[in-house]
């Protein structure tokens, strides 16, 4: 019994010890970020109509949209970059929150059919909104820039987050007095490319066009690494 309590005792200290060992270690988080000229836009845009019959609703936004989609085309989208979002009918209801009793009744119907274009050429960027919306485009749901390649700005900005990790374990150790030994566990979170409050006016095309600033896009990385302390 005694040696079998010895062995036991044994074990006990030394899996404490193994988990000392292993809190001996330095953990810091550290973002990277590189700031860009975007080179791409997306764009939600659509039509929306409302009628008494709800095939004149939904025939009057098809045929907006197919016209739309037509000018697109002219000016030089690939249909790649164009994708529908949603297409939707829905009734429009007189009374609905009277409080004199009278009975709902549906007045209409409105039919709005949306969709994504991605544009390339930033140069023609005013004039594609300025062209759709005078082909019927009339339900604008908002305007994103972006870059058509992230990857090369996220490894900047991954090894930008890795310098500043390690300068911050450096520092820890340094502070600490102790030896600041090899990574031993990296990860990483991409955040994607934001906007930055910095803008800049793009040029429009001689035909003048809905007037856009692109600015600066941001792309982020944040890593967290653990240091062994060496002894």
């Amino acid at each position: 019994m005694n040696k079998i309590a010895f062995l036991a005792a044994a074990l006990s200290i030394s899996a404490a010890g193994l988990a000392h060992a292993e809190e001996r270690r330095i953990t810091v988080d550290a973002a990277g970020t590189v700031q860009s000229v975007p080179d791409m836009a997306t764009i939600t845009l659509g039509v929306t109509n409302e009628d008494a019959q709800a095939s004149n609703a939904m025939q009057a936004t098809s045929d907006a949209v197919e016209q739309v989609l037509s000018r697109l085309q002219e000016l030089g989208i690939d249909a790649r970059d164009v994708q529908t979002r949603d297409v939707s009918l829905s009734p429009v209801w007189n009374n609905r929150n009277s409080s004199s009793g009278e009975r709902p009744e549906i007045s209409g119907f409105v039919a709005s059919n949306r969709v994504f274009v991605r544009v390339r050429d930033l140069s023609q960027l005013g004039t594609i909104m300025d062209a759709v919306i005078q082909d019927g485009a009339n339900d604008f749901g908002g305007l994103s820039f972006g870059v058509q390649d992230p990857k090369p700005l996220e490894a900047q900005a991954r090894a930008n987050a890795v310098a500043e990790a390690i300068a911050k374990a450096e520092q820890l150790a340094q502070a600490a007095n102790v030896t600041l030994g090899p990574v031993q566990e990296i990860s990483e979170q991409v955040g994607g490319a934001r906007p930055v409050a910095m803008m800049r006016e793009f040029n429009m095309a001689d035909a003048g066009g809905v007037p856009v600033a692109g600015g600066e896009i941001s792309v982020s990385v944040t890593v967290t690494m653990e240091f062994e302390i060496s002894e």
